[in-house]
């Protein structure tokens, strides 16, 4: 009973250590403290009646938090709006939006405002009002409020008084009315036309020939008016577009294949298609406003052929590399498996392989029925890893190498089997119940010789060193025969010295002979286990209670793209550098070089900022920089000169010199 209720406890331990932060907020009270602040603002205080006025819903998000467009994506929900008008009021009912903002969070799109953003509705007085009568407006707002990491349900309540008088503008409240109103897409008097063709959407927009190309369009669609709130375009998918006369032409994925485009009509009528309104925007911003045009879309003729523009998307038919290109990037995989013998992560459990050989006495092919065993272990696991990565990524999962260790639940299991591991090197006992991967390697045979491979395999992955980065990054981006490929020839690296060993019986007369000595080296490999477990202990820790930045005495500032593009208009140099806690090549790095008083007094001298990119429980937006940058892990480490000149990459393996003379 005593052993249930120990099981039990640490089952619910599990379970409350991989709730998502998402759900967590749900249990988050609406009200209390807000990280949005909403406002009501009128641009004059006095509207005339019988003419327009504008009233302006006002929303600041706290840094780092964010607010939703009308359409929020695949993820949130756009703000409630419910307004009490005072009487001889009335309202279009037709609040617009200014131009959202893309951000992808753990593979959804989101359509979000990142900043202070109005909700502009246009207003008319009924002409009967009399001049000086009191105008109360009063407005209930129910939205969700995010961050990178947690939602927050949040409501408030707005009021504002004016009186009917001359409609004057309120002179204070002029200037920010036009900025609002610079932040809106421009409208087009024409409609846009859309076909569906299979699961496709194709949108043919209004855009004259004349024209500047967009630089990165994008097509936004509201929820279709007068149905049950669906959208026509799948929103986290892909979009391509081209250009052809007078129009741009968009192809993306229709929502629920196209079903929310058909409006069924009565038993004995016909179904009838549903137009829809969107806006298309151009990438472009001026004054510091995006640029973006708003249309109505109904079903039309939509023109073929045309240019590409834009950013085109990435597509499952990735080219191939060419034989010769594939084989550096399989010979760079080669070297960094072999490589990663000797990275401190693995070695403690390619101690374990080395003792068994150690023990001799076997004919020539049992040794290499076991080598090959091995191998076939080692190379199993990394084509496991990579076959999962790349599925993962192909579901629009933002992840990297090593992914799996950003998953408090599985760093927890491998504790568990390195302290099994460790207890049992020391002859202490038995730990076979918690300890299955422990039992695995210990097993008599080729059995044993292939889940020790395996193990060994495993827990590599934190590693990343020479050679192997640009060859996993590489694999991202190749198709899927010639990625996995390349996770193979990581595995066979990895293996080649025992591979040699195994095959070549003149290296098997340099190991030692079998004695006493074995007792006390397997009492000695059970050091770096013990080490392992203790990191590991450590990486749990962060990862559950995640920690502000380890580099403090460099005052290391939180990456962000937006914050690199700021420290760049200043004209400042920057040190960047990607990590994580379960990154033994970067911890190392860290205490070795970037944290050293050496590095910290030349960095201040030279106004070097630094940015500090955690990866340890996952960032996408880190997840698609290093991507966009040929890599698929950590440690990655680029410097940005003050002139402005492109990023220059920094050497995995880091010195206190070479960082010193930065600037």
């Amino acid at each position: 009973m005593r052993m249930i209720q120990f099981a039990g406890r640490y089952l619910i331990l599990i379970v409350l250590l991989l709730l998502p932060v998402h759900l967590l907020a749900d249990a988050v009270p609406i009200g209390g403290t807000h990280h949005m602040k909403v406002a009501l603002v009128a641009e004059t205080q006095h509207p005339a009646p019988g003419k327009d006025f504008t009233l302006a819903v006002v929303m600041t998000p706290d840094p780092g938090w964010h607010g939703y467009w009308i359409n929020p994506g695949e993820a949130g929900f756009a703000p409630t709006l419910n307004w009490t008008y005072p009487t001889g009021f009335y309202g279009t009912n037709a609040i617009q939006y200014p131009i959202p903002a893309r951000l992808k969070v753990a593979g959804l799109m989101n359509h979000v405002f990142n900043g202070e953003h109005a909700l502009l509705e246009t207003a008319r007085l009924d002409d009967k009002i009399e001049p000086g009568t009191a105008l109360p407006f009063k407005l209930h707002v129910d939205l969700l409020v995010c961050s990178d990491s947690v939602c927050v349900p949040e409501s408030d309540d707005v009021a504002l008084n004016v009186r009917a008088g001359d409609g004057k503008p309120d002179p204070a409240q002029a200037g920010r009315f036009d900025g609002w109103r610079a932040a809106l897409p421009r409208a087009l008097p024409e409609q846009a036309h859309y076909q569906v063709q299979g699961d496709r959407l194709i949108v043919a927009v209004p855009y004259p020939a004349s024209a500047p190309a967009p630089a990165d369009p994008w097509l936004f669609v509201e929820p279709i008016r007068g149905g049950d709130g669906g959208v026509a375009l799948d929103s986290g998918a892909a979009q391509s577009f081209r250009r052809t006369g007078d129009w741009i032409v968009m192809e993306g994925k229709a929502a629920q294949g196209g079903l929310n485009l058909v409006r069924k009509g009565r038993p004995d009528g016909p179904d009838s298609p549903v137009a829809f309104d969107a806006l298309l925007s151009l990438g472009e911003v001026i004054g510091g406003n995006p640029q973006g045009l708003s249309f109505h879309a109904v079903p039309g003729i939509v023109p073929a052929g045309g240019t590409p523009v834009g950013v085109q998307p990435v597509t499952a038919s990735a080219p191939a590399a060419s034989p010769f290109a594939l084989l550096l990037i399989l010979g760079g995989a080669l070297l960094g498996g072999l490589i990663l013998n000797i990275m401190p992560c693995v070695f403690p459990v390619i101690g374990l392989k080395a003792l068994s050989l150690a023990k001799g006495g076997a004919d020539e092919r049992r040794i290499r029925a076991e080598t090959l065993a091995y191998t076939a272990g080692v190379m199993a696991t990394t084509l496991a890893l990579g076959g999962l990565l790349l599925a993962l990524r192909a579901g629009g999962q933002a992840i990297g190498w090593a992914f799996q260790l950003q998953n408090p639940f599985i760093v927890f299991v491998l504790l568990l089997l390195m302290v099994a591991i460790t207890l049992n090197l020391l002859g202490v006992y038995e730990l076979r119940s918690v300890a299955a991967g422990d039992a695995l390697t210990r097993k008599s045979g080729l059995a044993g010789d292939f889940w020790t491979g395996a193990l060994a395999a495993f827990v590599a992955t934190p590693c990343t060193g020479p050679f192997m980065a640009a060859a996993l990054g590489a694999a991202l981006v190749l198709p899927t025969y010639q990625a996995l490929l390349i996770f193979a020839g990581l595995g066979l690296g990895m293996s080649l010295p025992f591979l040699a060993i195994g095959f070549i019986p003149a290296l098997r007369t340099r190991l030692p002979k079998p004695g006493a000595w074995m007792a006390t080296f397997r009492k000695i490999m059970a050091i770096p286990m013990a080490l392992t477990a203790l990191g590991l202990a450590w990486v749990l820790w962060h990862e559950l209670v995640p920690s502000v930045s380890t580099a403090g005495s460099l005052e290391a500032q939180r990456f962000s793209t937006a914050r690199l593009a700021e420290l760049q208009a200043q004209h400042r140099p920057v040190f960047v550098y990607f990590t994580a806690d379960w990154c033994l090549t970067c911890k190392v790095n860290e205490k070795a070089a970037i944290e050293t008083e050496a590095v910290q007094d030349a960095f201040k001298a030279h106004n070097v900022a630094v940015l500090e990119g955690d990866w340890t429980n996952g960032d996408p937006a880190i997840t698609h920089f290093l991507t966009d940058h040929g890599r698929s892990g950590v440690p990655y480490y680029l410097f940005y000169p003050a002139s402005g000149a492109a990023p220059q990459e920094l050497p995995q393996v880091l010195t206190v010199g070479e960082l010193s003379a930065l600037h």
